[in-house]
C-alpha cells in the first residue's frame, strides 16, 4: 500500500512515503502498550494540559494545517479553515468534559446499609483507528479527543491518500508534550493492519470508512473478541414537506449536497419533495448548482472544487452513466468542468426508479437525487427505503410536524430545517449499514471504557 499526496487539482504526484517494516510496526506498537500503562494513570489535570495544548496549537498554526487538507484532498481553502477550527473544537471539548463524563457514579437505587455499589470508567488498552481521506483531522481528533482523555493510546492508520496531513496530526501531540506511543500514526501496508487488528495488544477497534472495509474489519476483530464501531457512509433523505419556505430550503439542499465537495457521510444525498412544490425546488436547486464555480481550491472564487483523487472522480462519473442507462434523467448543472484535474460536473438525476441500480446508492460527490412525493407518509417510508441509515434532515415551517416525521425516520441522526451536521456535543453515528456504535458527545467517549462496577459491602453484612 502506497502512501502518495497526489494532488487532485492538477493530479501531480507531490511526495511518497514509505510502508512501515515489520520491526517498525512492532516497535511502535510494543510503544503504545507500554505507554498505555503508565498513560491510563495519569491524572485528568495532566491529560488535559496536553489536550488543551494541542488544541491551541492546531489555532495558531491553522494555515498550514489547511493548506495540507487542499494539498491532499482538494478540500475548499476556507473549508479547510473550519475543519482545523471544528477539530481544535473537539480535542477542547473533551479536555473541558472528560473528567465529568467518566465521574464515578454511585448506584443510589441499590444502596442499602449494608453496600454502596458504583460504576467507575477505567480505560481499556491501545485503540486501533482506521481512518479515511474525505475529514483528515477531524476524523482523527474524534478518536484521539475522547480516548487519549479517557487513559486510553491510540494508534492511527490513515487512508493512504493524505499521508502529510496523518503526519501532522501525529506531530501535532509530540508538540503538545504527550508521551511518546500516546498518539501513533502508523503507514501501514494492509496485511499488517490485518495482523495488527488480530494483536492481542490491541484492545479495540474503530473505523469509519466503507461497507466492504467496515465488514472485513469488524470480522476480524470479532473473531478476535474485540469490541469494534462503525461509521460506513449513508445516503441520507432531505425531506422537503410542502410547507416549507423553499428558497431557504434551497439554501441549504446547496450546502447540504456540495459541503465537502459532496463527499461527505452526512452530505445530503436523496432529496424527498412534496409533488406540489417539486417542480420548484428543483427549478431553484438547478439554477443554484448552474452558479457553481469549478476551479483551483485555493482560489476563494471556487465553489465547486476537484474530488479527493481522480479514481473518485471516475468511478462518481461511472455511477452516472450506469444510472441514466437504467433510467434515470439526468440535468447538468453549470459549465463544463476543467479536464485537468479529478472534476466532476454537478448532476441532479430525477425519474430514478426502484429497479435502477442507484436508487440504493451512496453517490459520494456533487450528484444529488430528487424524488416526488405525495404526502408526508410516502416521503417517510421512501427516506426509510434505505440499506444505510446516517442522519437526514426535514424541511417544514411546522416544528411539531417536523419532528413527527423525524420520529419515523430510521437513521441515527435527523435535524430539523439544517441538514445534519456535526458538532463536539452532539452523538455521531448510525444504524443498518452505516455502521454502529457513536462518536462525539458524552456517548464517544463511553465507547472505550469499561464500566466497572465496584461494590463497598459490610463485611458484617448478612
Amino acid at each position: 500500500m502506497a502512501y502518495i499526496t497526489t494532488n487532485p487539482y492538477t493530479n501531480e504526484v507531490v511526495a511518497r512515503f514509505a510502508d512501515l517494516e515489520d520491526a517498525q510496526l512492532e516497535a511502535l506498537v510494543t510503544q503504545a502498550a507500554d505507554t498505555f500503562e503508565k498513560w491510563s494513570r495519569t491524572s485528568f489535570a495532566e491529560r488535559r494540559a496536553i489536550m488543551k495544548k494541542a488544541a491551541s496549537l492546531l489555532r495558531a498554526q491553522a494555515d498550514d494545517y489547511a493548506a495540507l487538507l487542499t494539498l491532499e484532498m482538494g478540500k475548499l481553502a476556507r473549508e479547510a479553515q473550519g475543519e482545523v477550527k471544528l477539530s481544535a473544537d473537539i480535542l477542547d471539548y473533551y479536555a473541558d468534559n472528560a473528567e465529568r463524563f467518566l465521574a464515578p457514579v454511585p448506584l443510589k437505587e441499590a444502596e442499602t446499609e449494608n453496600m454502596r455499589p458504583m460504576i467507575v470508567s477505567d480505560p481499556i488498552g491501545v485503540l486501533l483507528a482506521v481512518e479515511p481521506w474525505n475529514f483528515p483531522y477531524y476524523q482523527l481528533a474524534r478518536v484521539a479527543g475522547p480516548q487519549l482523555m479517557a487513559g486510553n493510546t491510540v494508534v492511527v492508520k490513515h487512508s493512504s491518500i493524505v499521508p502529510q496531513c496523518a503526519a501532522a496530526f501525529d506531530k501535532l501531540f509530540q508538540d503538545a508534550g504527550a508521551p511518546a506511543g500516546a498518539y501513533t500514526n502508523l503507514f501501514a501496508t494492509r496485511d499488517q493492519l490485518n495482523r495488527l487488528i488480530e494483536d492481542p495488544r490491541i484492545a479495540a477497534v474503530c473505523l469509519t470508512g466503507g461497507e466492504r472495509s467496515g465488514g472485513s474489519v469488524a470480522s476480524r476483530a470479532g473473531k478476535s473478541l474485540k469490541k469494534t464501531t462503525l461509521e460506513l457512509g449513508g445516503a441520507d433523505a432531505f425531506i422537503v414537506l410542502d410547507d416549507a419556505d423553499l428558497d431557504k430550503t434551497v439554501k441549504w439542499a446547496v450546502w447540504g449536497r456540495l459541503n465537502n465537495g459532496g463527499q461527505c457521510c452526512v452530505a445530503s444525498k436523496r432529496f424527498i419533495v412534496a409533488d406540489s412544490i417539486a417542480d420548484a425546488f428543483i427549478a431553484k436547486f438547478k439554477a443554484a448548482l448552474d452558479a457553481l464555480v469549478a476551479g483551483d481550491p485555493r482560489d476563494a472564487a471556487t465553489t465547486l472544487p476537484p474530488m479527493s483523487s481522480q479514481g473518485a472522480a471516475d468511478e462518481l462519473n461511472e455511477q452516472v452513466r450506469q444510472a441514466v442507462a437504467h433510467g434515470a434523467r439526468p440535468l447538468y448543472c453549470g459549465a463544463e468542468v476543467p479536464k485537468q484535474g479529478a472534476f466532476v460536473r454537478a448532476t441532479i438525476l430525477t425519474d430514478v426508479a426502484r429497479d435502477n441500480p442507484a436508487y440504493f446508492q451512496e453517490f459520494f460527490g456533487p450528484v444529488a437525487m430528487v424524488f416526488r412525493v405525495g404526502s408526508d407518509e410516502e416521503a417517510i417510508a421512501l427516506a426509510n427505503d434505505s440499506e444505510f441509515g446516517l442522519g437526514g434532515s426535514v424541511f417544514t415551517r411546522d416544528e411539531a410536524r417536523g419532528v413527527a416525521v423525524a420520529l419515523q425516520v430510521r437513521t441515527g441522526m435527523v435535524f430539523i430545517n439544517h441538514p445534519t451536521w456535526t458538532a463536539p456535543e452532539l452523538p455521531f453515528g448510525g444504524i443498518k449499514k452505516s455502521g454502529y456504535g457513536r462518536e462525539l458527545s458524552g456517548l464517544g467517549i463511553d465507547e472505550f471504557v469499561n464500566k466497572k462496577l465496584i461494590n463497598v459491602v459490610n463485611i458484617d453484612a448478612p
